[in-house]
């Protein structure tokens, strides 16, 4: 699996016999034009806000998942997971979608912009995920910190961050990139084009994969 990450919560996973776009958006008329030409047989929309939701920006007429429950489609299994936006079970920012998608003999799972803890029948859901897409950026989803400390819970092989903006202080303290970089003890900021992965390649102890954005470097 092909794994490009297109910015903030927007993720390409690029299958076998299926593609799947994440939390699609549009920010700038370029970059809405730019998402137009991707083709998806599967799109899936953590919550319906504005730079999440703006599935008319993927060709391919594809399939759209929006929403708790369990979808099978071209052979890939798909559990979206309720959670919440913030930490007071939606009440500021609504509801949020976790999915686990089940592609190509591998468990990717997608939190969404997640603004709480994750509760014990959330953690079973995910816990076998090896693709962990987890928001770090905050204040409108879970900080670094929580970040760190959730990964510590699920323990995926692989480790992708979204929801920040790259390459305005990254490398500054303060940045949530930088705090997320010292709370998981990465010494270095190997940024990466794509993500390969297989079953016979997943590390066997955790490992953060930094990804350059597509669509907003």
């Amino acid at each position: 699996m092909e794994i490009t990450w297109l910015g903030h919560s927007c993720f390409q996973l690029r299958g076998k016999n299926a593609t799947l776009i994440t939390d699609p958006f549009t920010l700038q008329p370029g970059e809405a034009q730019w998402l137009n030409k991707i083709n998806a047989t599967i799109v899936t929309v953590s919550h319906n806000h504005p730079g999440h939701n703006y599935v008319l920006g993927v060709n391919g007429n594809p399939h759209v998942v929006r929403g708790p429950g369990e979808y099978e489609i071209s052979d890939v299994l798909i559990t979206g997971v309720a959670a919440y936006h913030d930490d007071k079970q939606g009440k500021e920012r609504g509801r949020n979608t976790i999915y686990v998608i089940h592609m190509d003999d591998l468990v990717i799972c997608h939190l969404g912009d997640l603004g709480h803890p994750l509760q014990e029948e959330q953690l079973e859901e995910v816990a076998d995920a090896d693709v962990l897409l987890v928001p770090i950026g905050g204040p409108h989803t879970i900080t670094p910190t929580q970040a760190a400390e959730l990964i510590s819970q699920v323990e995926p092989h692989i480790v992708i961050p979204m929801h920040y903006r790259p390459q305005e202080g990254e490398h500054e303290a303060g940045h949530p990139l930088d705090k997320f970089c010292r709370e998981m003890d990465v010494k270095t900021m190997n940024v990466q084009l794509k993500c390969v992965v297989t079953r016979s390649n997943v590390p066997t102890e955790t490992q953060v994969v930094l990804l350059s954005p597509r669509l907003l470097s």
